[in-house]
């Protein structure tokens, strides 16, 4: 079975392609989306999702969000007593997927089709794509966010569009991307992105401003660092919530015995975030150059990602295009939408046999190289760009170099991917290194030639014209050579973690509310929720499902009224 899934920052979400259409399929508590989550109990029970979320700021709760971010990097995040890397927790909330599908359809995918921010360099997708091999899936195809989104958009009426922009914000990406539909081709036109900028970063912005004046004795400094910046984000993310549909809003957390709060306008947080919402329009001004487009010529703006929400981002974009944006698509569906339908292209499925996708390469591509300066120096570690950004894939581009010293033996060729000058500031993927006479400096030259295709592979081939040799690469860095090696022990060591069975994902669920509650009132209230708590906890041990039907639904309508009146 092939899928289509959206492997998200803040949440994630799977579909399939069926009878003719993309349908996402609901998780074990009946919502379409996952958070992006991992925690680790004390006992080493492995939670993902809605419960590990919640646990983010407990006391003992050990829990990871926003890895996305760090997929491509060396970085670990600590849980409980092991070290997971961003591939690791990400094949995780990859499992729960495939766990959910197989529920839903009672047959376990096998393959699948992920999407990924269109900025995402060539080491963050080969780190994707290694998650979803850990999580058991042929990766048939990485899809960029933007362009799955459009192709939930277009198939809607299957109608010729002239160029649209898709901005898609979501929670620890923005990508932009301009996109054509004509007979049955949808054409990406180029992309830019920010990969540092996200719903996260406003409720970083959102939990600074008020940080002073909601705690001025610092009481939260008594929390430890991790568990009170924990506490402000969540509070930040709901009141960043709260304000898509009221001019302000309360912002609270507790700390200790106290329930410390305050009040945030829409103004002030606006006010806040001006720097973050400066940074929207690079991107959007790049993608526009590169297109050769002119802002008035685009048809429309489609808001994708649930960042999009906020009423402060899209005044923004409104005052950027001078026009009021598209918001017709669901900002958290349409990504994975866009991916199954990328998955029934895949399986040649009747219905969209008629359909082609072309899209860009998001990073320019090149090599190392030295220059004499005016001063008769040479200048080394300079980049030269054989495949500029934003060229329709797949291509194929070639640049002609010669020897700088007399008596070389060797060229080395350094491939690198990026927009720096200096390939200091780019990412490298790998190296050639080319024999070559022996002559006087500048007598040898080789014919560098790059091929790209759309599922992100790059080969690299060599030509030494004087000799007639040739030398070929296809760039696979060293992350990608360890994976081989132990990637059956990593998904061995992923399969042995301690799971609670999927049926008791919402007694989870239900306990990591019950204890966030607890922690957020005081008094009475407080006394009461953890009673309650404790008779569902009974009920659990006695295994009596009728029991632990009866406490659930007592401690959830509690919860659920406490959530409604947070002042009581």
């Amino acid at each position: 079975m092939l899928i289509g899934i959206d492997l998200g920052t803040t949440n994630s979400a799977v579909a399939l392609w069926h009878e003719g259409e993309a349908r996402l399929v609901p998780n074990s508590l009946g919502a379409l989306l996952t958070p992006s989550a991992v925690s680790v109990l004390q006992d080493g029970t492995t939670l993902v999702g809605a419960a590990a979320f919640e646990r983010m700021a407990a006391k003992d709760g050990a829990a990871a969000t926003s890895f996305k971010r760090l997929l491509g990097t060396d970085r670990k995040v600590r849980l409980g007593r092991k070290e997971f890397s961003a591939e690791d927790l990400s094949a995780l909330v990859l499992q729960s997927l495939c766990a959910d599908v197989e529920a839903h359809t009672g047959e376990r995918p096998t393959e699948a089709v992920i999407t990924v921010p269109a900025y995402f360099n060539d080491r963050q997708r080969k780190a994707t794509r290694r998650a979803g091999e850990l999580a058991g899936l042929s990766v048939r195809r990485l899809i960029n966010e933007p362009t799955a989104a459009a192709l939930a958009f277009g198939l809607k009426d299957k109608a010729e569009r002239e160029p649209f922009l898709v901005f898609d914000l979501g929670g620890g990406t923005f990508d932009v991307s301009i996109v054509e539909m004509f007979e049955g081709i949808v054409e990406v036109r180029a992309s830019a992105g920010d990969n540092r900028l996200g719903g996260d970063d406003f409720n970083g912005a959102l939990a600074m401003a008020v940080k002073g004046r909601l705690d001025p004795d610092e009481r939260l400094a008594t929390l430890g660092e991790a568990r009170a910046q924990a506490l402000l984000l969540q509070a930040a993310e709901r009141t960043r919530r709260a304000l898509t549909d009221a001019p302000e809003a309360e912002f609270a957390v507790t700390a200790g015995d106290e329930r410390l709060s305050t009040t945030v306008t829409a103004s002030e947080f606006e006010a806040q975030a001006e720097g973050l919402l400066r940074r929207l329009r690079d991107p959007v001004v790049r993608a526009l150059r590169d297109s050769q487009i002119d802002a008035a010529s685009l048809s429309e703006i489609v808001l994708v990602g649930g960042a999009t929400r906020m009423p402060l981002v899209r005044k923004a974009i409104t005052r950027l295009f001078g026009r009021f944006p598209n918001a017709s698509v669901h900002p958290d569906h349409a990504v994975a939408l866009g991916a199954a339908i990328q998955g029934g292209l895949i399986a040649r499925d009747g219905g969209l046999e008629e359909i082609r996708i072309t899209d860009v390469c998001p990073f320019t591509l090149g090599i190392e190289t030295a220059e004499h300066s005016v001063r008769g120096t040479i200048q080394q570690g300079l980049f030269s760009p054989i495949i500029e950004r934003n060229t329709p894939v797949p291509v194929s581009r070639s640049g002609v170099y010669s020897t700088m010293g007399d008596g070389q033996k060797q060229i080395a060729v350094h491939i690198y991917q990026g927009e720096a000058r200096e390939v200091s500031g780019n990412v490298k993927l790998g190296t050639l290194s080319v024999p070559v006479p022996s002559r006087p400096a500048g007598e040898v030259s080789i014919d560098v030639r790059f091929s790209y295709d759309s599922s992100g592979l790059l080969e690299v081939d060599v030509e030494v014209p004087l000799t007639g040799t040739r030398h070929n690469l296809v760039i696979i860095d060293e992350e990608d050579r360890k994976a081989a090696k132990d990637l059956d022990a990593r998904r061995k060591a992923l399969a042995a973690l301690k799971h609670h069975p999927r049926e008791e994902a919402a007694n989870q669920l239900l306990l990591a509310r019950a204890e966030r509650c607890y922690e957020e009132f005081l008094g009475d209230v407080r006394a009461v929720i953890g009673g309650r708590t404790l008779s569902f906890t009974t009920a659990l041990d006695s295994q009596d499902p009728r029991r632990i039907a009866d406490a659930a639904a007592e401690l959830a309508e509690l919860l659920d009224m406490l959530e409604a009146n947070p002042v009581l």
